[in-house]
């Protein structure tokens, strides 16, 4: 590519592209209206090509509830000029989102980001998620957790371990820092960020009880954890319902 960043001028010239950057601008409202951003950092991609190296995500340093599709940058993880233009992306978000783009190509959607609950569980010595309720037995044996946080993802190491670490996975908890969450989809990889922040809002409140919890048996959450495979179409009618909430509120998320 000769160019870090692309406008798409025409949007019916690529339907499906522009699609993608609709679905990925409204997810960023999305997230805003859920509180699950942070300042004007946290960041959401999405792979456009087939081997996931180029990829659509927000610019540095905009706050998510003003993202619209035309705003969000076309990058290059083979490009290594990235980082020297004007118009670079925030640098932890470019070694996080180049590195798993580019290492995980199935990983086309990913959604990475701070919200209230899921980053007070990553601070405990144990952010694991235990099956204590439907929601929280949605992610057993089906995440990741990583304890090796090595601070701000502003170089290329703490990217590619971050790569490493999320693996085959579609969910990672990160240890003092916050979670990821990657689908075939906006909508799927969404879906599984909200239920993500509502399995650690209700651990963290059941740790506040200073009970013991009740912790499912093992076949018990398996069993529990594969019906929600059922439930996954429910997914992509919430992220369409979502989108009908913020038509009618502000549908500049699609320009």
């Amino acid at each position: 590519m000769s160019a870090t960043t692309h406008r798409l001028e025409t949007p019916g010239t690529d339907l499906e592209h522009w699609q993608l950057r609709v679905d990925l601008a409204a997810c960023f409202r999305m997230a805003a209206e859920l509180d699950f951003h942070e300042s004007v950092a946290n960041h959401f991609s999405a792979a456009v090509s087939e081997d996931g190296t180029k990829f659509l995500m927000n610019p540095r340093w905009k706050h998510f509830s003003l993202i619209k599709a035309s705003d969000l940058q076309l990058l290059d993880s083979n490009d290594s000029e990235t980082m020297q233009r004007d118009d670079a992306p925030d640098p932890s978000a470019w070694n996080i989102h180049s590195n798993i783009h580019a290492k995980i190509p199935n990983a086309r959607v990913l959604l990475h980001c701070h919200p209230t609950y899921a980053t007070a569980l990553a601070t405990l010595q144990d952010p694991s998620i235990k099956p204590i309720d439907q929601n929280t037995a949605r992610f057993y044996n089906r995440m990741t957790v990583d304890l090796g946080f090595g601070g701000l993802a502003d170089n290329e190491q703490e990217g590619e371990r971050i790569a490493e670490a999320l693996g085959k996975h579609n969910v990672m908890m990160m240890g003092n820092h916050g979670v990821t969450a990657v689908g075939k989809t906006v909508a799927e990889a969404f879906e599984d960020l909200y239920m993500l922040e509502r399995a650690c809002r209700t651990m963290i409140l059941a740790y506040q009880t200073g009970q013991p919890l009740n912790v499912m048996p093992d076949d018990l959450a398996e069993k529990t954890a594969a019906g929600w495979d059922d439930f996954r179409a429910a997914g992509t009618a919430h992220f369409e319902q979502f989108k009908l909430l913020l038509n009618q509120k502000d549908p500049s998320y699609a320009d």
